[in-house]
């Protein structure tokens, strides 16, 4: 288990890492062109900062895997929550954000939290769900999918916290999934319905999530996202596949998932790592630049 909580740990380094680097691409494309929308994410994809974060993220996702097999739903998702942490902390160092007093807390209880977890966490349960459970779960990707698109296309008023929603819900699945699967050679994964969702909401959710953060408040719309990627998994770990905490540490372990997940949601400005532009006013003044996330 000691070794999954470090694949967990790894991939939250990762990809909060990858938020900043790839804002950082992200920036010096729009520094040198008015582009919005795709050209802009296509001018990015020439800058190293960009790719970096991309592979980043690559790397998190397979982490990611790793940790789902030997540890419990609800410890992996809570320290990939705390992703928010390892963004805060990066982007304080390299785009120089002032971190708030209430977001220094919330990085500590962030860490307290994960530390009571690796503490409390038991083996992950030996159950990987029989057929019909692995086909439900493909039904609700599927469903998940319809939900999204409905929600962008008919949804107005909280359109985008609704997305997020449907981005979190997704990116649970794949989790949900990525531990139903059982350990199959590559003829046998093509009939795995495990697999089709894995593959399916981790698009759908992706995809969501960047029109969510694109139409909408980074802050509601990351608040939600990790709620729903963390709370049902959770539930779904320890009720359907048999997740346990260590015998006697119930209480630490949901100590430690409340602390990690709280603290994420008061850092979830840093969903989406995009600063104001600096005023230009204050070009040759000498005063210091002190703007924060939206």
């Amino acid at each position: 288990m000691g070794i999954g909580m470090l694949f967990a740990l790894g991939a939250a380094v990762c990809m909060g890492t990858a938020t900043v680097m790839q804002a950082m691409g992200a920036r010096m494309a729009a520094e040198e062109s008015s582009t919005t929308g795709v050209g802009t994410v296509l001018l990015a994809l020439r800058r190293w900062p960009f790719v970096a974060g991309v592979g980043l993220d690559m790397l998190g996702f397979v982490a990611e895997l790793a940790a789902l097999r030997s540890v419990p739903i609800f410890a992996v998702e809570a320290a990939l929550a705390s992703s928010l942490a390892v963004t805060a902390v990066v982007a304080a160092v390299v785009l120089r954000i002032r971190l708030r007093r209430v977001e220094v807390v919330a990085v500590a209880a962030v860490c307290c939290g994960l530390a009571l977890l690796a503490l409390a966490a038991g083996r992950e349960g030996e159950g990987e769900g029989d057929l019909t459970l692995r086909l439900g779960v493909l039904a609700a990707s599927a469903g998940l999918a319809l939900v999204g698109w409905a929600v962008g296309r008919f949804v107005r008023r909280g359109r985008a916290v609704a997305l997020g929603g449907v981005a979190g819900l997704s990116f649970g699945v794949v989790a949900v999934s990525a531990r139903m699967m059982p350990d199959l050679e590559v003829p046998g994964v093509l009939a795995e319905p495990a697999a089709y969702a894995l593959a399916l909401s981790g698009v759908t959710g992706f995809v969501y999530l960047i029109d969510a953060l694109q139409s909408g408040s980074v802050t509601a719309v990351t608040a939600t996202m990790v709620i729903g990627e963390t709370l049902w998994p959770a539930l779904f770990g320890v009720v359907w596949l048999g997740d346990t905490t260590r015998s006697g540490l119930e209480p630490l372990a949901v100590t430690g998932f409340v602390l990690s997940i709280a603290g994420a949601l008061a850092l979830a400005r840093f969903g989406e790592a995009e600063q104001h532009a600096p005023d230009r006013s204050r070009a040759g003044s000498g005063e210091q630049d002190t703007s924060e996330y939206r």
